[in-house]
């Protein structure tokens, strides 16, 4: 179809892949209900303007991390924290690269680990911004283990939660996952406004009390908003 400008008809694009018509029908049917192909009735089949999207993720996805890099150095230089970038995976929030405080001690991200959705700044974000909350937030209906005593347990709790962490445009987890650990992350939207990376700081509970995670929050709102812009999104918001 992509060869093709005015499309392709399923016994043509049958004889290209080798296979019967009917089985070719079956197959444009199930493209076209995901979108990925269209046609006008009893026309040509052409590509779906769901491939567009799809194309944009995927070169967000390899191109992130590399423009990611000189924010995260920036925001360890702002705020003398660990950096860590995060990306939608799976439902979950993923991180794929971090930059570690200077500071002697050091909270240090773990690559390939999923944030807990309900007790990590970036999970919440995930929660608040990815793609199953485009109406309200998506609160888990079960599953919210308890880590430490300051854990999230109840759902209308982790709701409303959300609802503010939408509002702010940022998340905080204070002492929910690990006791000593507190963070903060914001989301990076992409051209079409959709969650695409997670930018967070995290450090040692006694060096980001309250009025400190305030101070923090525009520098982190700043990197994100910029990231996303570079990657042809909106930043946040």
């Amino acid at each position: 179809m992509a060869e093709s400008d005015g499309g392709a008809r399923v016994n043509e694009l049958a004889r290209r892949i080798g296979v019967n018509p009917s089985t070719a029908s079956r197959l444009l049917g199930t493209l076209e209900a995901g979108g990925l192909v269209e046609r006008e009735p009893g026309g040509p089949y052409r590509l779906g303007l769901k491939l567009v999207a799809l194309s944009d993720r995927v070169l967000g996805q390899l191109d992130v991390r590399d423009q990611a890099r000189p924010w995260l150095i920036w925001l360890v230089e702002e705020t003398g924290e660990t950096a860590t970038l995060s990306v939608p995976g799976g439902g979950e929030a993923i991180t794929v690269d971090f930059v570690p405080s200077p500071s002697s001690v050091v909270s240090l991200a773990r690559l390939g680990r999923p944030s807990v959705a309900h007790a990590t700044a970036a999970g919440k974000v995930m929660l608040a911004f990815g793609p199953r909350s485009s109406a309200r937030p998506d609160v888990p209906s079960a599953g919210l283990t308890p880590f430490t005593e300051r854990t999230i347990t109840d759902p209308e709790v982790l709701a409303r939660e959300l609802e503010r962490i939408r509002s702010a445009g940022v998340a905080e987890a204070v002492g929910e996952r690990e006791p000593d650990l507190n963070a903060l992350a914001a989301p990076v939207r992409g051209r079409g406004g959709e969650l695409v990376a997670i930018l967070g700081l995290q450090g040692p509970a006694a060096r980001l009390p309250a009025a400190t995670r305030q101070s923090l929050r525009a520098p982190l709102q700043r990197a994100a908003g910029e990231l996303g812009q570079s990657l042809g999104g909106t930043g946040i918001g």
